[in-house]
């Protein structure tokens, strides 16, 4: 067991919030009861996560995306209402971190994901640093594909931008990152992998030859915040478990 406090202090500690200019305040979003004995971390603050919390009798619930966001209607009612409602009613802590957990080296999202996918990490590139690149030696944009649809269990979505021959640089950003496909390629990325796909970056990938993968928001940023939580509650001595609720979005 330990206190709120000092678990605020572990993960800014770790993640180090005030490195980045970000979308949402990091760090304690709902406070709950001062003692903490146990974190359930997922990917959402969504009330289905809540109520699974609740029934695994967690005080504490730690996410990648949690409810507050820049430009956001402020009024608490209908979903917001109801989020709030669980927390505050059974006194839960609930601590969201974005880019930093997106970011950190070892726990972070894209750390996780490049560690799944077998890509070592060789540099980084895009704005604030959030976009890694890698090595690594696939023969073909289609081998990539179902080397990663086979590791997250989820089909993609494969623009080959005709590139026909082998690829040895791998660019990858987690999540919503579709805006990072032209500084991978400034980087020289032979292909892109992250979570999302917007118009834009279709006809980017034919023209520029440079494969783009899109293998899921949630899939692909499913893997840092139980990295996180499990690494903090073992240091502080706290019972962890890590709660997927299914997304295909």
């Amino acid at each position: 067991m330990t206190d709120r406090q000092e678990l605020q202090i572990a993960l800014d500690t770790l993640l180090q919030p005030e490195r980045f200019k970000d979308y949402c305040p990091n760090g304690l979003q709902v406070e709950g009861q001062l003692a903490v004995r146990k974190i359930v971390s997922g990917v959402t603050a969504s009330l289905a996560l809540i109520e699974a919390a609740i029934a695994a009798q967690a005080d504490t619930i730690f996410v990648h995306h949690g409810l507050f966001w820049r430009g956001h209607d402020g009024r608490v009612t209908g979903w917001m209402r109801q989020r709030l409602a669980l927390l505050l009613a059974h006194n839960i802590n609930l601590f969201a971190y974005h880019l930093p957990l997106d970011a950190h080296p070892e726990w972070g999202n894209n750390a996780q994901l490049g560690l799944r996918l077998g890509l070592r990490a060789t540099g980084r590139f895009g704005e604030q640093d959030l976009g890694w690149m890698g090595s690594a030696d696939f023969d073909s944009a289609q081998s990539l594909a179902s080397h990663a649809e086979s590791v997250l269990g989820r089909a993609a979505l494969l623009v080959s931008g005709n590139n026909q021959g082998s690829l040895r640089r791998i660019a990858w950003c987690t999540g919503g990152a579709q805006g990072y496909f032209e500084s991978a390629i400034a980087a020289g990325a032979d292909a892109f992998i992250t979570g999302e796909i917007s118009e834009p970056q279709m006809h980017l990938a034919r023209e520029c030859g440079v494969t783009y993968l899109a293998c899921g928001h949630h899939a692909t940023e499913r893997y840092g915040a139980p990295a996180v939580a499990a690494n903090v509650a073992l240091q502080l001595g706290l019972q962890h478990a890590f709660i997927d609720i299914d997304n295909p979005a």
